[in-house]
Order: C-alpha cells, then sequence, then structure tokens
C-alpha cells in the first residue's frame, strides 16, 4: 500500500504544478477561485508522498552508497538550499539564472538520489529530480521571453549562503529527530 501512496502523491505534485502550463485555458477560467483547489491538491500530494514513503521501510535497497557520499551529498544539499533562497535573484553572481529554485530542487532530489539506495527513495527523488527538470522546458517553451532581475550585491549573496547554512544545520537537525542523520 505503500508505494501507490507515495505514486499518487507524486502524480498529485506534477499535475497540480503543471496544470497551469498544461492546460493554461482551463486554469485562467479558474480566475483566483483557482488558487485553493491546486493549493488542495499540493498539499494532498505532499502529504501522500510523506505517507506512502515512511510506510515503505520494507522496500528492498538497490545499492548501498558509500558512506563519503553523505558529505557530497550534505555540500550539494547546502547549494541547493542557497538556490532556493532569494539570494540567485538578490544577489550579484547567480541572478541571470533563470529558474534558480527548480534547478536548487533538481540539485537537492540528486544529492538524495546519491545517499538513498532503496525503492521508495529511488521512485520519490528519481521522479522529483525529473518533475523539476520538466518544469524547466515547459516554462522555457511557454515563455521564452525572459530578462533577468538587476544584479544586486556580493553582500545579499553572502547574507543568503550564511542563511543557508544555518537552515541546513536545523534540517539536519531534524532529520536526526527523524532517525535519517546526515552529519555523522
Amino acid at each position: 500500500m505503500a508505494l501507490p501512496l507515495l505514486i499518487l502523491g507524486i502524480a498529485l505534485w506534477w499535475l497540480g504544478h503543471l496544470f497551469k502550463r498544461l492546460a493554461p485555458a482551463r486554469r485562467a477560467a479558474m480566475g483566483d477561485k483557482g488558487r485553493g483547489p491546486v493549493a488542495l491538491v499540493l498539499v494532498a500530494s505532499i502529504v501522500l508522498m510523506v505517507i506512502g514513503f515512511r510506510m515503505a521501510d520494507d522496500v528492498p535497497e538497490l545499492w548501498n552508497p558509500p558512506y563519503f557520499l553523505r558529505h557530497i551529498n550534505n555540500l550539494l544539499v547546502l547549494i541547493a538550499i542557497y538556490f532556493m533562497s532569494p539570494g540567485p535573484k538578490k544577489g550579484a553572481i547567480f541572478y541571470r539564472m533563470r529558474h534558480p529554485m527548480l534547478a536548487g530542487f533538481a540539485l537537492w532530489a540528486f544529492a538524495h538520489l546519491l545517499v538513498n539506495g532503496d525503492l521508495a527513495s529511488v521512485i520519490l527523488f528519481g521522479a522529483l529530480l525529473v518533475w523539476s527538470l520538466a518544469e524547466m522546458v515547459v516554462i522555457n517553451r511557454a515563455e521564452p521571453g525572459w530578462t533577468p532581475p538587476a544584479k544586486g550585491s556580493i553582500a545579499k549573496d553572502a547574507m543568503f549562503l550564511v542563511a543557508s547554512v544555518i537552515l541546513l544545520g536545523i534540517i539536519g537537525y531534524i532529520h536526526g529527530l527523524l532517525g535519517y542523520p546526515v552529519f555523522g
């Protein structure tokens, strides 16, 4: 029962995020009233993914990642957190990057694939990695014209990097409480 819930959650995630791009007329016809149902679909998708993933303890390991990949994972997740922050759009280093949040999400998913070799993780993080890459392609096709924001300051980059390090520590601590130690 766990894997079907996980897969249903992933499907709803994809549907909720791609709905606007794949059915723009239908989404536009819903107007502002459409935000609620889309948000509910996304919340339901997260709930189903979490329940399905947490219930999937008995799924087999497809591989046993070597221990050193934890360090690479932590570095990639730190970079992913920074990309998902406002830093790339407000800073001076990555301000020309069109999809920093989706790139960060893809990096986060890839990093988790490096250190999790069980079937549920491969399904979850693999599907989310493919979704984030597909979302970038769909957005680029739907909106080919894009202008980068104004260049920010290195101070903003530094500020969001420090915030990302702190957030990584908090996330790592919570992972440890849930039984998934990441720093040790």
